[in-house]
């Protein structure tokens, strides 16, 4: 399996199949550009594009100019997890209403996994729901947030506390936008694509380590690859389970530790798929004390977390204490009990609550430097 095996030039449509709500995901370079696929997706024709301060004088204007016709307004948002908010939400809520949009108006998210998430929370909640579309322009928001439905903004108590299943209308990936990418969030989007490996698609994971090296580089083959892949793995997993009763849930592989990290540091110094790299590690570990998983198999996970530039370990100021108190907050307990996303051998994965203490206590001061 290689990269080359794809015309990076070439839009590719995938399918999430969910009946009356599915919808396409198209992935190409120049995407964004192509107003006539994104204007026949709205129901009406009043649109509001929800971006950020770092976004919209990149993107911004080839957007608007595909939406010549359209009654199209703008509202520009302040960049970062932190803003992530209902305040947030209830800016988007005032334009709408200020602008007397209807039950037939759209919301563009233009951004990354920030935007389309609380852009998608906005929609399913003005007048109990109205259509949206995903633009995605970083790579986590393209392999993953934009994908599914899930919708919502962060609680000071914990991670996207508040939210909705909002599926969109329509998917647009225009993998040129991560030409202009940082390295550090081109980084963070890579440890998402390293899961989908993990947790069901070994063969993508070999393909990974034999490629990493010129995702990092925006190789455009490996990219266009890259995405499809995650995109697939994801549409199959949202499909067989769209409201997370069972298998969705391993998609949350990394993200109880990942997601403890990000409040812990009030959603400011980690990025998400920064947590979630160290998240990966901190599984891998525990599923070696299970027994699930072979340590050479977790020496893999952990070379290639390296190679991707993303951290291994979670920040110092981290205690096995304060892990275990935001991981009982976490979406995924039940009854109390946490429940922890664990490999049992590459490709594969589980969710159980079946982890000892004892044994999630010594990974937690293992990997705090209290062993």
């Amino acid at each position: 399996m290689t990269a080359s095996m794809h015309d990076a030039h070439t839009p590719h449509r995938l399918d999430v199949q969910l009946g009356s709500r599915s919808y396409p995901i198209v992935i190409g370079p120049g995407q964004l550009r192509q107003g006539e696929l994104l204007r026949s997706w709205l129901p009406g024709r009043q649109a509001l594009v929800v971006t950020n301060e770092t976004v919209a004088p990149l993107y911004l204007e080839p957007l608007q100019a595909g939406l010549e016709g359209i009654d199209a307004d703008t509202l520009v948002l302040p960049d970062g997890e932190a803003h992530k908010t209902v305040a947030s939400c209830e800016r988007v809520w005032d334009r709408l209403l200020e602008r007397r949009f209807d039950r037939s108006c759209t919301v563009i998210a233009l951004g990354g996994g920030v935007v389309g998430d609380l852009a998608g929370f906005a929609a399913a909640a003005y007048q109990r729901g109205v259509a949206f579309v995903q633009v995605p322009t970083t790579l986590l928001a393209q392999v993953d947030s934009s994908v599914g439905g899930k919708t919502g903004v962060n609680h000071p108590l914990g991670k996207n506390m508040i939210g909705a299943f909002h599926q969109p209308v329509g998917v647009v990936a225009d993998t040129r936008v991560l030409d202009t990418l940082p390295a550090r969030e081109m980084a963070a989007g890579v440890a998402e694509v390293i899961k989908y490996g993990l947790i069901r698609d070994a063969e993508f994971f070999a393909w990974l380590e034999d490629n990493m090296d010129a995702l990092l580089r925006r190789d455009s083959a490996a990219l266009a690859f890259a995405v499809e892949r995650s995109c697939a793995n994801k549409a199959d997993v949202v499909a067989a389970d769209e409201r997370e009763q069972g298998v969705r849930a391993t998609l949350n592989l990394g993200h109880t530790f990942g997601h403890a990290i990000e409040t812990a540091t009030g959603y400011s110094s980690w990025l998400h798929g920064e947590a979630v790299g160290a998240g990966i590690a901190m599984a891998a570990h525990v599923s070696v004390a299970m027994g699930w998983l072979a340590a050479h198999e977790r020496d893999r996970v952990v070379r290639l977390l390296e190679r991707a530039g993303l951290p291994v370990m979670p920040p110092a100021s981290m205690t096995p204490e304060r892990f275990l108190e935001l991981m009982a907050v976490d979406k995924k307990a039940r009854d109390g009990r946490i429940r922890l996303v664990l490999q049992q051998g590459i490709g594969s994965a589980v969710v159980t609550d079946a982890v000892p203490a004892d044994t999630l206590g010594a990974t937690l001061r293992h990997f705090t430097g209290e062993a």
